[in-house]
């Protein structure tokens, strides 16, 4: 297969969460005073990413610690977000090339009882909770309950999202996949967009904990992406991390799970040295899921870094006919009040080491941007978003 400019593969990283400031229309959102990145420097004593600073990523916005280069060695930018909504999903397909203009429907005030009363005829028996919580404090509320009844947590947020927690040893995470499945079927009249198994252990309040067994059965991309694109084109495709579930495993080749941000990582690191052209798609959910909804400034900060010192062995695993693209899907601010997404622009930072300068590359008016730009290398002829692959060249 030929593509454009010599390019042969594209790694695409997805720091899931980390926003650089709030969008124009945030305030609709209640997310004005959102500003993620920034926000998690200025919350802890002593912040430094050296290796994102040489990028370029203080260049985009103001972050303490990372102050902007003269000489950035990659280009960088900032995305706005053309879809309606915030949540992961919509985020990663408009990364992907496909902008939704109709949020999907969400239910903050829990599930209307016509979805509870056709659940519980799936479950065979009436589920606790329906309301909008965070997983962690859906355990202590209703953990020990669910113990002595077995009735299945249903819980949700201001996302498009119908959860089931289940511990392990009441319903088995096969059992709990096979609920989430028929859940999903039932639900495609109202437009959830996703469920969620939230798989968890322990006995009492004090050690509840979801596992690593968590599993996302989502709706299928409601139009063509450009991974799809890439599938039909012959290109290989790898999504690493949470893509697949993001995707429900359409226009992937492969698809690798992880543990966490460490993992992701050096999942990526082998995939370099196997899978020598087309895309690999990683994201990296613990800013959000682990820090961004629990508010840990302190632990956010602590996974950036190690993002960071983790870069340096990525870069030197990339050849000459490789061009990194790294972004973001939203924000998820841990010190604003609440434990939602917030509504932000993303960063953008493409290096190559066929560029030897970085290029400023603008406000986007869309993430889709991505999606083009990749297309234009793989010649598929994205019909969403502006390519900037001609605004990287130095010349």
């Amino acid at each position: 297969m030929k593509t454009h400019r010599d390019f042969k593969r594209v790694v695409l990283i997805v720091l899931d969460g980390v926003g650089v400031g709030a969008l124009p229309d945030a305030a609709s959102y209640g997310d004005a005073a959102a500003a993620t990145l920034p926000h998690v420097a200025e919350a802890v004593d002593e912040f430094g990413l050296p290796n994102l600073q040489k990028l370029g990523l203080g260049n985009i916005c103001q972050i303490k610690g990372v102050p902007p280069t003269d000489q950035p060695q990659a280009s960088w930018g900032k995305m706005a977000s053309l879809s309606a909504g915030k949540d992961s999903i919509t985020g990663h397909w408009e990364i992907a090339g496909l902008v939704k203009s109709v949020p999907f429907p969400s239910f903050p005030q829990g599930f209307p009882a016509e979805i509870i009363d056709k659940f519980s005829v799936l479950a065979g028996i009436e589920p606790l909770g329906n309301i909008a919580a965070s997983g962690t404090d859906i355990l202590r509320l209703l953990g020990a309950e669910h113990l002595l009844s077995g009735r299945p947590i249903v819980y949700t947020s201001s996302d498009s999202v119908f959860q089931i927690a289940a511990h392990e040893d009441v319903l088995p995470p096969a059992q709990l996949y096979r609920l989430c499945i028929q859940t999903l079927e039932m639900l495609r009249p109202y437009g959830v967009c996703r469920v969620i198994a939230r798989p968890f252990v322990g006995d009492s309040e004090e050690n509840f904990m979801r596992t690593a067994r968590r599993h996302d059965f989502p709706i299928e991309p409601e139009g063509t992406t450009v991974l799809d694109l890439m599938q039909a084109a012959g290109f290989p495709t790898c999504g690493i991390g949470k893509v697949g579930d993001l995707f429900a495993e359409r226009g992937l080749d492969r698809s690798l799970p992880t543990r966490n941000n460490s993992d992701g990582m050096q999942r990526l690191q082998r995939e370099l040295f196997s899978l020598k052209e087309g895309l690999i798609f990683v994201n990296l959910v613990d800013f959000d899921m682990l820090y961004g909804h629990r508010l840990d400034s302190k632990g956010f900060a602590r996974a950036l870094t190690e993002f960071d010192q983790q870069l340096p062995a990525v870069l030197q695993a990339l050849n000459s006919a490789d061009l990194l693209l790294i972004t973001a899907d939203h924000g998820c601010d841990p010190t604003t009040p609440g434990t939602d997404h917030s509504r932000e622009y993303v960063p953008l930072l493409a290096w190559s080491q066929q560029f030897d300068c970085g290029r400023f590359l603008g406000e986007r008016a869309s993430f889709s941007d991505v999606a083009a730009t990749i297309g234009y290398i793989f010649g598929l002829g994205m019909k969403t978003g502006a390519n900037f692959f001609d605004s990287l060249r130095c010349d």
